[in-house]
């Protein structure tokens, strides 16, 4: 291109320099890709639950891609070695076991999404009063779901535990058992199908309902919801705590269509927790 005086080279280099400059001011189009996200799930019910999160999420610019597990110990296993973003799985206590256990694990709850009370349920007998002498009632093995398993027996006045256990209490530290009652520590996801061998069980809801246990009929005690402690939540990794990502992330799921989910899904075993 040919100038006919330095003049009109200076205009053109302004005109061309505001064209750089507006182009810059240009959203391109790769800014509009949703963000995505590998979740941490146990497999089971809660994945259809994650299909109602994952379309709330689309409408905030999030991809969630769900990865599940068998294992309770897994998730936050992944989490630690940030082959996930998130977990959605677990509640205070057994995070709390978790992060003593493993000095490289520095996970925090994000929001809270349900509690699952724990029961306990029995194939021979109808009721606490029924077991009888020399009982054998089986619990899970993991510290946190076996103290609460303890914690359950004793508020049922099946056993006593000591007090300085806290919330973690063992087999071990059992003080009174009137009816001689033999614990047997089971993996979690074992104990529910074990069941028809032992007088009763203690198990956690998913596993109780993976397990072809009848969480109506078969239920003879459950723990109570007030000022329960085993509320769960969606977790990350702390360095990822205020991500942009992470409130849209918790949105997604403390929706009324997760609410009504939950409760269809879990029908009425697995209760809300947030207001």
């Amino acid at each position: 291109m040919a100038f006919s005086s330095p003049s009109s080279r200076r205009h053109f280099l302004t005109l061309l320099g505001g064209g750089v400059v507006g182009l810059s001011l240009i959203k391109p189009a790769f800014a509009d890709t949703p963000t995505t996200l590998k979740i941490g799930i146990m497999s089971g019910e809660d994945e259809d639950i994650w299909k109602v999160v994952s379309q709330n999420a689309a409408k905030r610019g999030l991809n969630l891609q769900i990865v599940t597990f068998s294992d309770y110990n897994a998730p936050d296993e992944a989490l630690a070695e940030h082959e996930l973003n998130a977990n959605a799985f677990q509640h205070g206590p057994f995070l709390k076991a978790q992060l003593a256990a493993h000095s490289n694990f520095h996970i925090v709850p994000v929001g809270n999404t349900y509690v699952s009370p724990i029961g306990l349920y029995s194939k021979k007998w109808h009721s606490i009063k029924e077991l009888p002498q020399n009982a054998t009632i089986g619990v899970p093995n993991d510290p946190s779901n076996e103290g609460r398993a303890l914690k359950l027996l004793e508020t049922l006045g099946v056993i006593k535990v000591s007090p300085d256990a806290g919330l973690t209490p063992t087999a071990l530290d059992i003080t009174d058992n009137p009816k001689n009652i033999t614990i047997r520590e089971l993996d979690a996801g074992v104990v529910g199908r074990t069941l028809p061998d032992l007088d009763a069980a203690i198990v956690n809801t998913d596993w109780a309902i993976k397990s072809g246990i009848d969480i109506k009929k078969e239920k003879i005690a459950q723990e109570s919801m007030t000022n329960n402690p085993y509320a769960c939540f969606i977790s990350v990794n702390q360095e990822d705590e205020h991500a942009p990502w992470v409130k849209p992330l918790v949105e997604s799921y403390q929706q009324p269509n997760v609410r009504q989910a939950l409760l269809d899904v879990y029908h009425g075993a697995n209760v809300p927790a947030w207001q």
